[in-house]
């Protein structure tokens, strides 16, 4: 039974549903590195919220994981690039807090231009100040949305019901897309030159640290307000607050900080014109039961089901479509575990070939399958489709794909050479009517072979006799053949043959086939 570490407080229904799933589940508080370190290595899977670390050590430490599922949409907090390296799954749920997140930062919008904190801080202390805390309407003024995702997408469409303008920054989204949701799509220059109010909407990366630093602050229309429920670290926070204590912005909304919780004396938090919040975005009933079933059933998925949905490390693909791919997938793989048995040399290069149908699908899965289980046969290390890609750079394999929609005796059809310094073997598949894999050329010959269990696998001059010697050695050894394939290039020219064998052969026996006359190559290949 493979085990899940579930931290952070994972709401109890996502625990139950891990359980259901036949997961064996402990649950602890937030850890520290030293602490997650020292338990993590009894585990497969690792689910986190916002407060615990993972870090290099901790997944180093993880001699077992294969997924961490973040219970949330940021993975700031969680080391990818090492887990990349260790082959280790990272996902998140990245839908389940959209509404959540949306309607937090309208909260502070409106808390903002109307100055409510302040409003109701002062009332309760017995004083009536109504001229001093006058407020701004939303009606008419220009909100900037930076990253028009799913939680921009959803801020714009709330925003436009207080009839408010809307611009929005989002170097990876069409104007048409923008404009479809009424929003108007415009460079970072012009944003910051004509918002009143600034909502922040990106994943916290390199690119996008201190996103509104005091460059970009200095660039605000005087008075403008910002909104940051996103990630602490896309604003410049000691710079924001310099920029209200001058006047030149007029306030700020903060739901998330650089440190959390941010020490004592921060600036900002002895600012009037500034609201803050405990990183509450996401925290609605609906929205935490929404991530914990979401990240529980994908957890179970990934380590049950092999299937991955929502890595941020992987080539992104839904169930429905995983399905659809598995076949396909699958073939890949024994494509790369059989070349790898099948060649001699050391492997410089491996030519992947996509032709016909599926080509108007996403390749990239196949691809990973196809090096994991190429370099997976040969390596000791721990290969999954994360690292596959990391370590054929590493040992300087050369992995290219090409695509063709032409396919002239298949519907569709993968085509894998592997070139080694000793000469290139190759191998073609596809998948039949009734989602079965098949081999279809080995080494240029047309044949058709099932690509599983123990494969006698030899080439040898087309002459009279040579099967039957194959065969009764297979008798005298004690070996039942399950099926054959015969490709030839022409008669008396070469074949190559294809034999699946319900039990494996022996070195001896083997060897004898090699000695025999007119055998030009042979080799036992396990899939």
């Amino acid at each position: 039974m493979k085990r899940v570490l579930v931290t952070d407080g994972l709401q109890t229904i996502g625990v139950d549903a891990l359980r259901k799933h036949g997961l064996d589940v402990e649950v602890a508080g937030s850890l520290g590195e030293r602490e997650l370190a020292g338990r993590v290595g009894e585990y497969e899977g690792l689910i986190v919220r916002s407060a615990t670390k993972v870090t290099r050590a901790v997944i180093e430490a993880g001699r077992r994981l294969e997924v961490i599922g973040r219970a949330g949409a940021g993975v700031d907090s969680i080391d990818v690039d090492a887990a990349t390296e260790r082959g280790v799954i990272v996902m998140n749920t990245p839908g389940g807090n959209t509404t959540a997140v949306a309607e937090h930062t309208l909260g502070l919008l409106l808390a903002m231009a109307r100055r409510l904190p302040a409003a109701d801080l002062t009332l309760k202390a017995g004083r009536w100040e109504k001229s001093r805390l006058q407020g701004v309407e939303l009606f008419g003024k220009v909100l900037g949305i930076l990253g028009l995702g799913r939680i921009g997408s959803e801020v714009a469409r709330r925003a436009l019901g207080f009839r408010m303008q809307i611009i929005a920054y989002d170097p990876y989204l069409t104007r048409e897309a923008a404009e479809r949701l009424g929003v108007e799509s415009v460079e970072l220059e012009e944003l910051l030159a004509r918002a009143d109010f600034i909502t922040i909407h990106t994943p916290l990366t390199g690119d996008t640290r201190h996103l509104l630093g005091e460059a970009e602050l200095a660039r605000l229309k005087p008075g403008a307000r910002i909104i940051n429920c996103a990630r602490g670290g896309l604003v410049d926070e000691l710079a924001l607050a310099r920029a209200i204590e001058s006047g030149h912005v007029a306030g700020a909304a903060l739901d998330v900080f650089e440190q959390e919780p941010p020490p004592a004396d921060h600036p900002l938090l002895k600012l009037e014109q500034v609201i803050v919040t405990p990183h509450l975005g996401a925290a609605t009933d609906e929205a935490q039961t929404a991530v914990a079933l979401a990240i529980a059933d994908q957890v179970a998925d990934a380590l049950l089901r092999g299937v991955v949905v929502n890595a941020v490390n992987l080539p992104a693909m839904d169930a429905e479509t995983y399905k659809e791919q598995a076949p396909w997938v699958g073939l890949a793989e024994t494509m790369g575990r059989f070349l790898a048995q099948m060649a001699e040399g050391r492997m410089h290069e491996a030519r992947l070939t996509y032709a016909g149908e599926i080509v108007r699908r996403s390749t990239a899965s196949l691809t990973l399958a196809f090096v994991r289980g190429l370099l997976g046969t040969i390596l000791s290390e721990h290969v999954t489709d994360v690292n596959a890609l990391l370590i054929a750079k590493a040992r300087g394999l050369r992995v290219t794909e090409t695509s063709t929609t032409e396919s002239s005796d298949y519907s569709s059809l993968v085509s894998a050479e592997l070139r080694t310094d000793r000469g290139v073997a190759s191998v073609a598949g596809t998948v039949f009517f009734k989602r079965e894999p098949r081999f279809v050329q080995v080494d240029g010959f047309s044949l058709e072979a099932l690509p599983q269990g123990w494969m006698l696998v030899f080439a040898n001059l087309d002459v009279p006799g040579v099967i039957g010697r194959i065969g009764t050695l297979c008798g005298r050894h004690g070996i039942n053949i399950a099926g054959m394939q015969l490709g030839r290039e022409r008669r008396g020219g070469r074949a190559v043959s294809v034999l699946n064998l319900d039990d494996p052969m022996d070195a001896g026996a083997l060897e004898e086939i090699r000695a025999m006359p007119d055998i030009v190559l042979a080799k036992l290949v396990k899939l």
